[in-house]
């Protein structure tokens, strides 16, 4: 299974905001940080937003937060929503697409199988999980400012 880059960055800020969960960061700072795309992360943290796991700040002192605690942000929950739309393989999108055997393949059964153990695993962790380390976290991620 590969994850959509929107996922991917969905997650990076996420943990990023979990880490300090009471400060506000800029979206220059996480993009900068990651050295990923500022636009890019722009369409992320909107979506998160509209989702509810994201507080966005307008103003000179704005920015962005949690907007409810990591322990109760379920990573199966976030990427459900984030991947919404991307199907795992051609066939699942509700049709055979371009496949010459749909009509008698059993791989989309054995992968929808796995898509939903996929989920079922992640379904088991919390954005809590995985900041467990936030020293480690910020040695690593300089737009992180707690004490090592």
């Amino acid at each position: 299974m590969n994850l959509t880059r929107f996922s991917d960055y969905a997650l990076r800020v996420l943990i990023c905001s979990a880490v300090e969960p009471a400060r506000l960061f800029t979206i220059a700072e996480i993009a900068d940080g990651y050295g990923i795309s500022e636009n890019h992360l722009m369409k992320v943290v909107h979506r998160l937003a509209v989702l509810g796991l994201l507080e966005t700040v307008r103003g000179k002192n704005g920015g962005l937060r949690l907007a409810r605690p990591a322990d109760q942000i379920n990573l199966g929950e976030v990427l459900r929503q984030t991947e919404q739309g991307q199907p795992l393989v051609e066939c699942f999108e509700g049709g055979a697409g371009g496949c010459r055997i749909a009509p008698a393949c059993q791989l989309k059964t054995a992968l929808k199988e796995a898509e939903h153990a996929f989920y079922a695993v992640l379904d088991r962790y919390t954005l809590a999980d995985m900041v467990t380390e936030p020293a480690s976290l910020a040695g690593l991620l300089p737009v992180i400012r707690i004490e090592s």
